[in-house]
Order: structure tokens, then C-alpha cells, then sequence
């Protein structure tokens, strides 16, 4: 696969267009790394003049920021604002909600002043803009489809309709759950939970998110996020062989399956 880089094309006198942020989760996370290679291949069939920063990307210190540890924060993030100042980074896309959030609003005051873009947002644009285009034929006609909305796309920075925008493009039937939009459940990962111990109740946060997934009676649960996908995909599975299995996929890998790109095993 290639996946170009800031330093070799600034090597080669080149310039791209848009920085790719990786982040973590679609760094080192098994899962989360299938999500990368789907949206790679999208904005390598689109022809996207990208490049990644590789092994000079850090964390952006979002969870440093989170846990309160504002100096943490603040060191990784100046770093990595030294980083993409040197290469003139003007423009940034990440598939992580929380690489987002952070990027856009917290880094402008350390500096780093740029225009981040959430992938679900790139990929409605590709879409309207007739760059991504679905092959005829999908694999989707029949299935049904529900979003889990992402705290850090929705509440915290207003997303709602771009997510849905890029699943309209594809051959399938998108159904709500109970809770949606601006009073969508958490799956927990934006509170930490897939970090730590089970706090006292009743049941999980993510299997009490998952049963509303499983009331929609859809085929497939759509995220925007790597940390919604573990506790989602978590918590739809189940021990019961007769009990209808939903299957967790980012948007970009349902998009890159509905290009051809990809065989994601629907």
C-alpha cells in the first residue's frame, strides 16, 4: 500500500495537499488499523494529494488534556505543532473524532492553527463532488444500517448529518435507534470507560447502547470513531449462536467496500 509521507515528499520537493492524522487508535489498534487501510485506499482511488507524518506523529495529548494533566498536554501538543509548522501544514484529516475535536479547537491557542477536517466530512464532500462513486451492483441492497453517533463528532462539536449524508450513498436502508442525534446514548468511550473497571449498575454502557442497536433489527452498526467501534463491537457480541449478530464497521470501510476497494465480509 502506499502511504506517503511528509518528510519523503518534502524530499522530493513536493508538497500535499492534506496531512492525514493517523492518530493512536489507527496507529496500533488492530481494528482501528483496518479503518486506516480503508480510508487510504479511498483517498488513494480518488487521487487525494495526502501524506502522513508517520513516525513524527505523537498523541495529540488528548487524554492527557482529558484526565486534567494540562502540562502533558501541552508538551506533546507544542510538539507536534513545531512538527506540522515546519512542513506548512494548512489543511488536516483524521478519522478519529477525538484527534478532531482537539486538533480544531485547542491547538489554535497553542499555535497550531489549521483546518481540520473530521473523515466523515472529507468523504460527504468526495461524495458530493462526484469523486467517490459506488460501484453498481453493492453488496449492500437489503441491509439495514443504524449510526451510532460519536459525543465527540455530535455533542461536542455538531456533526450529525455528514455521517448520515455518506451512508445515504450507499445501496441500503439507514434506521434510527431510540436514541439519536442530539440524544444519542454514549457508548462510553468518550467517558472512559473501555479504560478502566466496571463502575456500579446494572449493566454495561455499551451493551445498554448495543440493545438499542439490536431494537433497530439492522444488519450492520455504522461508527465515525475507533474507540466507538471497541465498545461497540464489544458490546454487540454475544455467546448465543441463534441470536442475530450485528456487525460494526467505520464509514470508511463501508464506503471503500461500496467502491470495490474493499471485501470487509459483509
Amino acid at each position: 500500500m502506499n502511504v506517503p509521507t511528509m518528510a519523503a515528499m518534502m524530499a522530493e520537493g513536493k508538497k500535499p495537499d492534506v496531512l492525514f492524522w493517523v492518530g493512536c487508535a489507527g496507529s496500533f489498534d488492530d481494528r482501528a488499523k483496518k479503518i486506516t487501510r480503508a480510508f487510504i485506499k479511498i483517498l488513494n482511488e480518488v487521487g487525494i494529494n495526502y501524506a502522513v507524518l508517520g513516525t513524527e506523529e505523537s498523541c495529540t495529548g488528548d487524554p492527557a488534556k482529558r484526565a486534567g494533566n494540562e502540562f502533558a498536554f501541552q508538551m506533546v501538543a507544542l510538539q507536534n505543532i513545531e512538527v506540522m509548522n515546519a512542513y506548512e501544514v494548512q489543511k488536516i484529516v483524521t478519522t478519529c473524532p477525538h484527534c478532531f475535536n482537539i486538533l480544531a479547537n485547542e491547538y489554535p491557542e497553542l499555535g497550531g492553527k489549521y483546518e481540520v477536517i473530521h473523515h466523515s466530512v472529507f468523504l460527504q464532500q468526495l461524495i458530493n463532488e462526484g469523486k467517490v462513486k459506488m460501484k453498481e451492483g453493492g453488496s449492500f441492497k437489503g441491509k439495514r444500517i443504524t449510526y451510532h453517533d460519536s459525543c465527540y463528532l455530535g455533542r461536542a462539536n455538531d456533526i450529525y448529518e455528514a455521517p448520515r449524508s455518506v451512508l445515504e450513498a450507499l445501496d441500503a436502508e439507514l434506521v434510527e435507534m431510540k436514541s439519536c442525534r442530539t440524544k444519542g446514548l454514549c457508548c462510553g468511550a468518550g467517558g472512559a470507560q473501555m479504560f478502566k473497571e466496571n463502575e456500579p449498575g446494572k449493566m454495561r454502557i455499551n451493551a445498554k447502547r448495543a440493545e438499542e442497536a439490536k431494537a433497530t433489527k439492522a444488519d450492520i452498526v455504522a461508527v465515525a470513531c475507533p474507540f466507538c467501534m471497541t465498545m461497540m463491537k464489544d458490546g454487540v457480541s454475544t455467546d448465543n449462536p441463534n441470536e442475530h449478530t450485528l456487525k460494526v464497521f467505520d464509514l470508511a470501510e463501508l464506503i471503500a467496500q461500496g467502491q470495490g476497494l474493499e471485501d470487509i465480509g459483509l
